[in-house]
């Protein structure tokens, strides 16, 4: 038996939204064999645009019941039945989490009319019910209504079950099939390519836009994770609606899909993707002269297009290397602008230092650039050499002077012990302080995987 539902509702995710009107047809696979409709009470405003599209106001369902009091006879309807929609996962997702409001937990096989239309009637220029319904011939006078949708749903299905040939509704059942689950717009084949190996994976939408940028250890398996569940969030429900297609990198390791994943988050911008959208290096140490011609360093936020001479994750570790260089080079913190009183110097020279004018330019600069040749010389410059994607390559990431130059795959063959020669066989990318930290822990865990340069 199905239980073939439509709902009206006041937006677009269950968990700040409420259900306006529900109708549930009861099909037993050849027909309809009992209806049920009620308008419902969501308790909070129908927004006009809402009412507008439904023709449903808030004086229609001033008297109507709340959800809460006609949960029980919509749980024993739809319970132990296959619950069939149009977009299954957004009704579905409403009457569960209501129903779980109201003490109901509803488990149940799910069945997409979207799905099971792009699948045994292929080929058609739109899925959605409006269209689909005109180009079938199916007749609906209450479109936007629960039990309008709901009735050209339960034609359309038994459509779908007298033109299925292939058994994809019998496929769509069985225990495991991905089809359950899987976001309305987008094919199982899709699914079906991904392999189990590291890399990068790509959400796209209608256009092929990407909106979403991962990486995994294991593509299908990550990939796969992102459709279990009900989450009833705004957020979830327009981001599964808005798949419609997915494509992928694969990678030699983990660590080439964590680096290549913040590239392409900076290189795209997908609309899903928050966490890496915002990384900046935090701070950087920058050098300037200033009207006295004393090369002056500093610790200051990160400026985009500036040229540091050195990045840290934080203002503190700023302020420590530069103390460092302070006491190692007899630079003066004055100058350094680690002292900010009107009192006498605290470094070394005291009163003979270049901040009261008494060391020349030339020999206070000398000193400084002294102090950043030094650093720079101690930045590392070293290669990883791992996996590749084939038994026959290694994949490799170079840093240079501590900061991440780019990556690719070399051969077997390929001695990686000359850095200007390597960099031929690699990409440069764009780099920056969360890709320096992941590439250097790894380094430091793994030190027998380093080429070091001298």
């Amino acid at each position: 038996m199905y239980a073939i539902v439509d709902i009206e509702t006041t937006g677009g995710h269950a968990s700040a939204n409420g259900i306006t009107e529900i109708a549930i047809c009861i099909h037993d696979g050849k027909k309809v064999v009992k209806r049920f409709e009620t308008l419902v009470n969501p308790q909070r405003e129908i927004p006009i645009y809402i009412s507008a599209l439904t023709g449903i106001t808030n004086e229609m369902v001033k008297d109507a019941p709340p959800f809460e009091d006609v949960a029980a006879d919509i749980y024993h309807l739809i319970h132990g039945k296959i619950f069939v929609a149009h977009n299954v996962n957004f009704d579905f997702s409403f009457v569960r989490y209501h129903l779980a409001a109201a003490g109901y937990d509803l488990q149940t096989n799910k069945l997409c009319t979207v799905r099971l239309g792009r699948k045994i009637l292929p080929g058609l220029p739109s899925y959605s019910l409006g269209k689909l319904c005109k180009h079938l011939g199916i007749d609906n006078q209450s479109r936007h209504r629960a039990m309008g949708d709901a009735e050209a749903t339960a034609e359309l299905f038994t459509l779908l079950l007298n033109s299925d040939t292939d058994g994809h509704i019998k496929q769509s059942l069985k225990l495991g099939s991905k089809d359950q689950v899987l976001p309305p717009n987008l094919s199982k084949k899709d699914i079906d390519q991904l392999p189990y190996t590291p890399g990068v994976y790509y959400f796209h939408d209608q256009k092929g836009k990407v909106i979403y940028v991962g990486k995994a250890k294991n593509v299908k398996k990550r990939v796969s994770s992102h459709f279990t569940g009900n989450n009833p969030g705004f957020q979830r429900q327009e981001f599964l609606r808005n798949i419609h297609q997915i494509s992928y990198q694969v990678c030699g390791t983990e660590l080439i899909a964590f680096v290549l994943e913040a590239i392409e988050i900076k290189r795209l911008w997908p609309k899903y993707n928050r966490s890496l959208k915002r990384f900046e290096n935090a701070f950087c140490l920058y050098a300037f002269e200033d009207q006295r011609g004393y090369i002056r360093l500093a610790v200051d936020k990160y400026r985009k297009y500036s040229d540091p001479i050195y990045t840290c994750n934080s203002l503190l570790d700023g302020y420590n290397l530069l103390n460092k260089l302070i006491e190692t080079f007899d630079l003066c913190p004055k100058l350094c602008f680690i002292q900010k009183n009107n009192e006498l110097c605290t470094g070394a020279a005291g009163s003979s230092c270049a901040c009261e004018g008494v060391e020349p330019p030339e020999s206070y600069n000398a000193k400084v650039n002294n102090a950043v040749d030094q650093l720079k010389q101690a930045l590392p410059t070293y290669a990883i050499r791992d996996e590749g994607r084939t038994g026959d390559e290694h994949s490799c990431i170079l840093v240079e002077k501590g900061q991440f130059y780019g990556m690719g795959y070399i051969s077997h063959y390929f001695d990686a012990n000359n850095v200007q020669q390597l960099k031929s066989y690699l990409t440069p990318y764009p780099g920056n302080d969360y890709i320096k930290n992941i590439v250097a822990t790894y380094a430091s865990k793994y030190p027998d995987r380093m080429v070091v340069f001298g």
